[in-house]
């Protein structure tokens, strides 16, 4: 009879946690909505969005319609994952909707939902990033 036997962990490494301090500083200007900030993570002139080149203007300008409708946005790190130069993320994201938000008008109402992540890095940069956050979630939760 084979025994079974559990997956193996790989320790994490000094590059692993220089990672992970690079994605700390970007969430929190994510968090601040500094979008200026944001940009100088991404690689340049366009980084990959979905398996689609963007301008890195127009990825932070995606960003500004939501924390237009909900100034106080948030990302809250969930799970976090590395392996090599990927990282994988679980967030929480929330917000409570006090501006004109998909043509809604303010309601007052907090909302939360999930976000997961994939990103990739070229040289310290964010050059692909594969994202899926449940906006449906979000919508049903304002109106």
């Amino acid at each position: 009879m084979a025994s079974q036997q559990a997956p193996s962990v790989l320790p994490e490494t000094a590059a692993d946690d220089e990672r992970r301090l690079l994605y700390q500083s970007y969430i929190d200007h994510c968090n601040a909505h500094n979008f200026e900030a944001m940009e100088r993570f991404y690689t340049t002139p366009t980084i990959n969005i979905n398996d689609e080149p963007w301008p890195t203007t127009k990825v932070t300008a995606q960003f500004r319609p939501l924390v237009e409708g909900f100034p106080d946005w948030k990302w809250e790190i969930r799970h976090f994952a590395v392996d090599g130069d990927y990282l994988a993320l679980h967030f929480r994201v929330s917000g409570t909707h006090l501006g004109i938000f998909q043509g809604i008008a303010p309601t007052g109402r907090k909302v939360a939902t999930t976000q997961f992540t994939l990103y990739r890095l070229v040289d310290g940069k964010y050059a692909d990033v594969w994202d899926m956050t449940d906006m449906e979630a979000v919508m049903k939760q304002i109106q």
